[in-house]
């Protein structure tokens, strides 16, 4: 029997090339990708796909919508790293570890949608707690992150590594309008009722993020505290392979958190920091905004698929 085929569709951007990476040495699969002169060819784009067992697609929303409506074989499987379906009925959200039995859902699944780098993060963080009932459902959620400028993609990388670079800034807050097209996606797979309030920013390094959720114990259910927050998250992610609960006495001897902690991995960090004699809790987590965050997820949504193929 022949090894299942692959196609990455937009395997030049950087989550593509890392996903490349990522499946180099790989034997148990056959990768097919398209010369440089095809790969604006809508015709031999939809010859690819249909003649793959699996699509990953790397692709701007509307170029992933067009490539999905491209299928007419209906064996093909998708996992999309774009934005595009991440909040659409059909589709199986991409986040292992979200809640029980989303692997297996994963697994079965023939339209797989890939969580987004910042999303990961703060559903990792939030969907446990709100499922818990200990967050009420109408809390106001605000999100912050940092994440390294490739998650630009390639004008982020451009702009730093580039002949400009020297002018790239430092540090820079973006989304001040509020309407981050993460922020929907936040909302719909952490289970909040309200829309969140999420401020992104860029820093001067290549990837990694650090996202943080702010916590009031006087507004959380009665009796709820960090040591409370922190033992349903561990509770949660007890066994998983690339998602870890910092335990709370090692959290009170950090004194700062690295983005870049885990670069080079499909791992998520996750720890709870808790002031105690203000009632303010810290909901922290660090992945690689290219590993967890993108390639590295959609590597490991396709082992999950591959198992049923």
């Amino acid at each position: 029997m022949s090894s299942p085929v692959v196609f990455i569709d937009g395997d030049q951007g950087t989550t593509g090339l890392q996903i490349h990476d990522r499946l180099r040495n790989r034997t148990d699969i056959q990768r097919l990708t398209l010369a440089a002169a095809e790969r604006k060819d809508a015709r031999r784009r939809a010859e690819a796909i249909n003649a793959c067992d699996i699509a990953i697609l790397c692709l701007p929303d509307a170029a992933a919508r067009e490539a999905v409506g491209s299928i007419v074989n209906p064996a093909v499987r998708v996992i999309d790293a774009s934005s595009a379906h991440r909040t659409q009925p059909g589709w199986t959200y991409g986040f292992a570890e979200m809640t029980p039995g989303q692997a297996e859902r994963i697994a079965s699944a023939s339209r797989v949608t890939n969580p987004g780098c910042y999303p990961t993060g703060a559903v990792g963080l939030l969907r446990p707690l709100m499922e818990a009932g200990l967050v009420p459902g109408d809390y106001p959620i605000s999100v912050h992150a940092v994440s390294g400028y490739s998650g630009r993609g390639r004008a982020g990388v451009e702009a730093h590594e580039g002949a400009e670079a020297a002018q790239a800034p430092a540090y820079q807050v973006y989304g001040l309008e509020l309407a981050h097209k993460h922020t929907p996606e936040i909302q719909q797979h952490a289970g909040l009722a309200q829309r969140p309030a999420f401020v992104p920013a860029y820093g001067a390094f290549r990837q990694g993020i650090v996202l943080t959720v702010p916590l009031a114990v006087r507004l959380l259910a009665p009796g709820v505290n960090g040591a409370t927050l922190h033992d349903c998250l561990a509770r949660h992610y007890a066994g998983a392979t690339h998602v870890s609960v910092m335990a709370l006495s090692e959290s009170r001897d950090v004194k700062q958190l690295d983005p870049q902690a885990l670069n080079g991995t499909n791992d998520m960090r996750l720890s709870v920091f808790h002031d105690a004699d203000h009632e303010h809790v810290l909901l922290a987590a660090v992945l690689d905004n290219l590993g967890k965050g993108a390639s590295g997820a959609a590597v490991q949504n396709l082992d999950l698929m591959l198992a049923r193929q």
